[in-house]
């Protein structure tokens, strides 16, 4: 495990320094999801600082059984707004933010717990109608309306783009959603940092350092194929 979590580490920093980047500016976010709490809790002996989750039920099971380790979780995949209790009370970041109805439910849970949610924007880039997250055209408008609820706020964006063969086909859609990132920017939106961008998973995600990830999902590298 401590062999496969350093081979993607120096991945990271390689591909961090070969465009001109400082490698502590992408993390690594060791996608979790399926994994008993053993081989979670191995990975994070081994060194990962980053979980993250796809499914509510089973991160509540693995957060209980490994609550007060050292590592950070975050929400990667579809949340619906009935869950966000849940959410609230057991991640750092929520990547998966795609609707005003959702961010209020996090706001208001936020607020019972006297937390501030921190969030990302979920984007479908690639127009996909299998894929979750807000069109590229409505983002900033959805980001101006959440921007006024106190207690989630925005940190940045998250996509995923279609799968290819080939990663380097993944680029365009890393570098437009680093462009609407650059656009929101511009905005100087209140309550609104653009800090983050996550993007890129393991068959891509030296591109998607390339174009500017801050957060990489990487799963497979580190534990093998799914069952």
């Amino acid at each position: 495990m401590k062999e496969r979590l350093d081979r993607i580490n120096k991945r990271i920093a390689d591909a961090a320094i070969g465009c001109g980047r400082i490698p502590e500016t992408v993390r690594l976010v060791v996608v979790s999801k399926t994994i008993d709490a053993d081989r979670v809790a191995e990975a994070i002996d081994a060194g990962a600082a980053i979980l993250g989750e796809n499914y509510i039920q089973e991160a509540r099971d693995k957060f209980t059984t490994l609550y007060g380790r050292p590592v950070q979780w975050h929400f990667i995949g579809h949340l619906q707004s009935n869950k966000a209790k849940y959410a609230v009370r057991m991640f750092d970041l929520i990547h998966s933010v795609e609707s005003l109805k959702l961010a209020r439910a996090l706001d208001k849970e936020a607020r019972k717990n006297g937390k501030v949610q921190d969030i990302l924007i979920q984007v479908n880039i690639s127009r996909e109608e299998t894929k979750s997250g807000v069109a590229e055209t409505g983002a900033v408008e959805l980001i101006v309306q959440i921007s006024g609820l106190e207690n989630v706020r925005v940190k940045g964006l998250m996509t995923m783009p279609p799968f290819f063969d080939a990663p380097e086909q993944a680029r365009p859609f890393f570098r437009q959603l680093a462009r609407l990132r650059d656009r929101i920017v511009e905005r100087s939106i209140p309550r609104v940092s653009m800090q983050e961008l996550s993007m890129g998973m393991t068959g891509d995600f030296e591109v998607a350092i390339q174009e500017g990830a801050t957060l990489v999902r990487i799963g497979t590298a580190i534990f093998g194929t799914r069952p």
